[in-house]
């Protein structure tokens, strides 16, 4: 693709998204095919570490805009620094994170321009760029395109290969102007999640549904009231599903119902309403497979469903699937990695 195309690149506190370097990729790969350029787009405060980080990646420059006023998102100043700066792109790129989708619709509606959202693939036509994304909850798969200019594109997570690192790669870091960066809104504070592997970056995931409170053989305390007691017992079955996830280095998921019944704090949940993922394996226990669910990880590249109802939805999209009590089949899996992996 001739021309500019410009690359956001989002992070906290100067530490990038792995899905940054996806989109840099993407644009490093599309500029080979016309003889276009890759500009790294970087806000915040002490970025200059991260610009480099984005030139060694793919960027053939970097505009940097570091100043104290942007040291923390806030979408109204960091969209019109992306307007800005993208006025004279044909094409930019937004990972699709929480801040990415935000950004994208924001700038779009600054540039007076379309977003195309959750891009799986992305090819040249001439000047102009042919998504493909999911649709109807992942069952089809649509191509659309932008007739504005920028287009402006947000790509999933995991769907493409990140650039590749080159240590002796050297572009140009430009200093831009942060504006006013004024606003209503401001950040008071951070509070900290529980720790492990991120959903949307985690190459293993194991999620858990309803049917981890559904051990019969469990005996709750006895003065718990009967909600309090299923809860009780769905701590226990999540406790085989971390543990699971310890050992392979995985991240902990849920569906909605899990969720929802109170099982799993709402983090955790994969679907529709909660993250999209796309992991190398992703382990199913006790979910049955609603098509909210599957609208959240069906792409994944191999899918393990462990469910005692051999009729689940779950099966029909898994590539193994084991019909059992995921109360013996945790542990027993548990213990045979740990023995494999050390």
């Amino acid at each position: 693709m001739a021309g500019t195309i410009i690359v956001y690149i989002d992070h906290f506190k100067g530490k990038a998204f792995p899905a940054s370097w996806e989109a840099v990729g993407v644009a490093r790969r599309l500029a080979g095919e016309g003889g276009g350029t890759v500009r790294a787009l970087v806000l915040g405060e002490g970025i200059g570490d991260l610009a480099q980080e984005a030139i060694r990646y793919g960027a053939d420059a970097v505009h940097a805009a570091d100043a104290p006023a942007l040291a923390d998102y806030r979408p109204e100043p960091y969209a019109d620094v992306i307007a800005a700066q993208a006025a004279d792109a044909g094409l930019l790129l937004f990972p699709t994170t929480t801040r990415g989708r935000e950004l994208a619709g924001l700038a779009a509606i600054d540039l007076k321009t379309g977003a195309i959202t959750d891009v799986t693939a992305l090819e040249t036509d001439g000047d102009r760029v042919v998504a493909t994304k999911p649709i109807y909850a992942g069952k089809l798969l649509a191509k659309a395109v932008c007739s504005g200019t920028p287009q402006i594109v947000t790509l999933r997570a995991r769907a493409f290969p990140k650039g590749v690192e080159d240590a002796g790669r050297t572009g140009e870091v430009v200093p831009v102007d942060a504006g006013a960066a004024e606003t209503a809104t401001q950040v008071t504070g951070y509070g900290e999640t529980a720790g492990g592997v991120s959903l949307t970056d985690a190459g293993i995931i194991v999620s858990g549904g309803r049917g981890v409170s559904n051990n019969p053989k469990l005996e709750p305390p006895a003065d718990l009231d009967d909600k309090e007691k299923e809860i009780w017992k769905a701590h226990q079955g999540f406790k085989l599903v971390g543990d699971l996830a310890s050992v392979l280095g995985a991240a902990v998921g849920a569906s909605r119902a899990a969720v929802d019944a109170g099982y799993i704090p709402y983090d955790h949940q994969v679907g529709q309403t909660g993250k999209v993922v796309a992991p190398d394996l992703y382990i199913a226990a006790g979910i049955s497979g609603a098509i909210q669910h599957q609208a959240g990880m069906r792409t994944s590249k191999v899918i393990v469903a462990i469910n005692k109802d051999a009729d689940a939805p779950i099966f029909k999209l898994a590539r193994f699937g084991v019909v059992g009590d995921l109360y013996d089949i945790l542990p027993a899996l548990t213990e045979a990695f740990r023995g494999r992996l050390g």
